[in-house]
């Protein structure tokens, strides 16, 4: 079934976007832009009561169920035999979102917080968030949509929820391209990623060192190397190729990384010059640099121009 073929139908049947994670990754802040985006919100409804939703007709608009380890009757096999349930009911469209994140920035909300985490029989913070997160790992696995907070702000979760759940998601995809170094590991719920490691290395020229890739000086550097065009040239037609089947799969959204050693010079001149050709091929693309918001404190996260 097409996209097109998937929002003709979409009125006819009861829509549910289940939002859970570890406590403290953004569930409430995702339930309320949610809500602000048109769905119905319901937070922590017991498992056994959830298909009672869909005893009568559709009630056109999406329902957001926010689930967590409070819920009364809450278990990680009575969750997966939910969504198990659901998937196989031709009236229901239901999708996972599962928010992640780090455990280290887990703790330091609750601490900022000082709010008591819902484990409070464990012997000791650390305990309580690593024990929630090794009980949801299944739940993770069975995500549909995967969002790392490590990272966000509330505004942050909010923009990439309205990404995700934009009203013309169905017709269009909306793509996230990012930059990253491979010294400290491989984002979150990537897709696709390349590898720029075999590029020129701008960081051996004294002066191009203290700039990044997004200045001119060092993309021509880094074109300049005999591989480069051959390398872009496959990659973006590989991508341009595999775009139209991901919206024809029911994908609302892609993610693809770029990686090279510091994450400062080639893979983010790959991710710009990417992304604007993405982007003139009219496909919608937000840029992400993450080792350049690790090193500014900012957030160099962006559309890119010409896009959708």
């Amino acid at each position: 079934m097409t996209g097109k073929d998937r929002a003709a139908t979409a009125n006819n049947r009861h829509r549910l976007l289940m939002v859970t994670g570890p406590s403290g990754a953004g569930r409430g802040t995702a339930i309320r832009a949610l809500e602000d985006l048109g769905h119905e919100p319901i937070d922590n409804l017991p498992l056994s009561l959830v298909p009672r939703l869909f005893d009568g007709p559709p009630i056109g608009r999406p329902v957001a169920l926010g689930i967590d380890v409070r819920n009364r009757d809450f278990s990680v096999a009575a969750l997966i035999d939910l969504i198990d349930d659901l998937t196989e009911r031709p009236e229901v469209d239901a999708e996972l979102m599962f928010l992640d994140c780090d455990q280290t920035e887990l703790l330091r909300r609750y601490s900022e917080t000082r709010r008591r985490h819902p484990f409070v029989l464990a012997p000791t913070p650390e305990d309580a968030v690593e024990r929630e997160i090794e009980l949801l790992t299944p739940i993770r696995a069975r995500a549909d949509i995967l969002i790392d907070t490590t990272d966000m702000s509330p505004h942050d979760l909010k923009a990439e929820i309205a990404r995700w759940v934009d009203a013309g998601a169905a017709e269009r995809l909306a793509v996230s391209v990012h930059s990253f170094s491979y010294k400290r590991g491989v984002p979150r719920g990537l897709d696709m990623m390349f590898d720029c490691r075999f590029l020129k290395n701008p960081h051996w020229e004294a002066a191009l060192r203290p700039l990044d890739g997004r200045d001119e000086r060092v993309a021509d550097f880094v074109a300049n190397d005999p591989l480069y065009p051959t390398f872009f040239e496959k990659t973006r037609d590989l991508l341009l190729f595999l775009l139209p089947a991901q919206v024809d799969e029911g994908k609302s959204h892609l993610a693809v990384g770029f990686g090279c050693t510091g994450g400062q010079h080639r893979s983010v001149m790959m991710g710009e010059r990417m992304a604007k050709a993405l982007a003139a091929a009219g496909w919608q693309v937000s840029i992400r640099h993450r080792e350049l918001e690790r090193r500014t404190g900012g957030s160099p996260r962006r559309m890119a121009g010409g896009g959708a």
